[in-house]
């Protein structure tokens, strides 16, 4: 198979990553006969360091050009007195709605060997297995009128949410939920939001067309209790822009890293494949970063951007067997435990990937879960907004 793939790294830690991340797709290109056409494009601050805007012209065309986009991270502090639109953040806003992005799959599980890790007892973590999916275009971050008053005493953001917006996010997550344990909890503030009002009605009325899929309805401040304790309970977590950036943030604690969690963003072209965790600069350089969210999303990116499912199951497998092994980084090693740096960590998974040998011939199969939900919507800082 012969597909192209745009690396932006951007920022802090990205560029290690992303190599990471990189060196995996490679190793999974080796043993699979597979060729990748890999470009690398600044974005962030990167790219304002080159005198260039936070998203160039010449990215933004190499990823909508490409079959799938990996990103590492966006966000530098020195930029922060910059105009909004001059910061590096600026930059992921824009790609992703320009990319169509509009569906955020950020999945979060109990990995092997890492009870100790999360600040929650074992037993409640134990069997956690669930996908937050986030409305990622629309909402408080892209709402009109939007500004800060001349003389600084008063700023406005809008929440805006318009029925098409609603309805195609709500079948991408019902889609999951079929291909899972068949529940779907919506998320929002309906008892002081208008908007949450209109979503939650929208969201029931889609759920008509579902009727094998169980639907709750959750306020935020609720949903963010029971994830924090009881995270096991949920399965597909649907919400809009803010809430699930908040939601999905508190899935790094449960997990105990935001360095464990990947993501893909969805729409109608080329998917936006990324680590949850945003730039840490303070880390940058020194071999120390989790890669794991990295090169799990590099998973996701070969199972529904380039509809690969067995070879992202495949670096998915490597890193459970790496973690088994007792390999660890700072982050998430115990006292107990010598961590191993970015590059020796993602060694052990590029060597579990060639070992696992070349891949079986992919024969016609089922469309891969968060594929065959997208075909059904009929749509297009340090810490990562």
């Amino acid at each position: 198979m012969n597909a192209s793939i745009a690396v932006l790294p951007g920022d802090g830690v990205g560029p290690e990553v992303t190599r990471a991340a990189v060196r995996v797709l490679e190793a999974v290109g080796a043993s699979g006969g597979h060729r990748w056409a890999i470009t690398t494009w600044p974005i962030g601050g990167a790219a304002i360091a080159q005198g260039l805007p936070p998203l160039p012209p010449d990215t933004i065309a190499a990823a909508r050009q490409s079959d799938a986009i990996l990103l590492g991270a966006v966000g530098d502090p020195a930029y922060d007195r910059e105009p909004p639109a001059g910061r590096p953040e600026a930059a992921l806003l824009a790609l992703r709605r320009d990319l169509g992005v509009f569906a955020n799959i950020r999945p979060l599980r109990a990995w092997p060997g890492l009870g100790g890790v999360s600040p929650l007892k074992a037993r409640v973590l134990a069997g956690t297995d669930l996908i937050i999916v986030r409305e990622l275009t629309g909402g408080l971050y892209y709402g009109e009128p939007r500004g800060l008053a001349a003389d600084g005493a008063s700023a406005v953001n809008t929440m805006r949410y318009s029925r098409d917006e609603i309805v195609r996010v709500a079948r991408v997550a019902f889609g999951l939920a079929g291909r899972r344990r068949r529940r779907v909890t919506s998320v929002d503030k309906a008892n002081v939001l208008e908007v949450s009002r209109l979503w939650r009605d929208v969201v029931s009325e889609v759920a008509r067309d579902y009727p094998d899929i169980a639907l709750t309805h959750e306020y935020i401040d609720t949903a963010a209790m029971k994830l924090a304790i009881a995270p096991s309970a949920f399965d597909v977590l649907l919400t809009e822009n803010l809430f699930g950036d908040i939601l999905s943030d508190e899935a790094g604690g449960v997990a105990g890293s935001l360095g464990l969690l990947p993501s893909a963003s969805l729409g109608n072209g080329p998917g936006l494949f990324e680590p949850v965790h945003g730039s840490a600069p303070t880390i940058a350089g020194r071999d120390v970063a989790n890669p794991i969210g990295a090169i799990a999303s590099a998973a996701m990116l070969l199972a529904d951007g380039l509809h690969r499912p067995e070879d992202g199951a495949r670096v998915m497998a490597g890193i459970d067997r790496v973690l088994q092994a007792g390999y660890r980084t700072a982050d998430i090693a115990s006292a107990r435990q010598r961590p191993v740096g970015t590059t020796a960590f993602t060694d052990a998974v590029v060597q579990e990937v060639l070992s696992a040998g070349r891949a079986p011939a992919a024969t016609p199969g089922p469309v891969p879960p968060v594929l065959a939900a997208r075909r059904t919507t009929g749509g297009r800082s340090p810490r990562r907004p």
